[in-house]
């Protein structure tokens, strides 16, 4: 099963991209499902590498990390990227810029698409 999952929700101004990663590494977890994850607009802060919060705090670049070790991809609206002046090398390892066309490829492609 192919499940696409879009993430729009602020890193820490809401749960919603927390929620999302954790259902994204629970989904990748599972033998025969595939797992895309794009993240667009303020989202995309949660694909940024070495945040530093308080004790306490969810690390969403761990999460994003995690849901890529267990052989998800992630694609970073390239857009949103550089209108918050986010650039490639600030990113976790293996995720990616993207853009609205593979968007749309994924979610032609996609057997369930979830939103965040």
């Amino acid at each position: 099963m192919n499940v696409l999952m879009i993430v729009n929700g602020p890193p820490y101004g809401s749960e919603l991209p927390f929620n999302a990663l954790r259902l994204a590494v629970s989904l990748a977890k599972r033998d025969g499902v595939e797992v895309r994850l794009f993240l667009m607009g303020d989202a995309v802060g949660t694909a940024i590498d070495g945040q530093q919060l308080p004790d306490g705090y969810y690390h969403l670049d761990r999460m994003v990390s995690s849901v890529l070790r267990k052989g998800a991809e992630v694609g970073c609206c390239g857009t949103c990227l550089d209108a918050r002046g986010i650039g490639d090398d600030r990113l976790v390892d293996g995720a990616r810029r993207s853009t609205m066309d593979e968007l749309t490829d994924w979610t032609l492609e996609a057997e369930r698409v979830i939103t965040f």
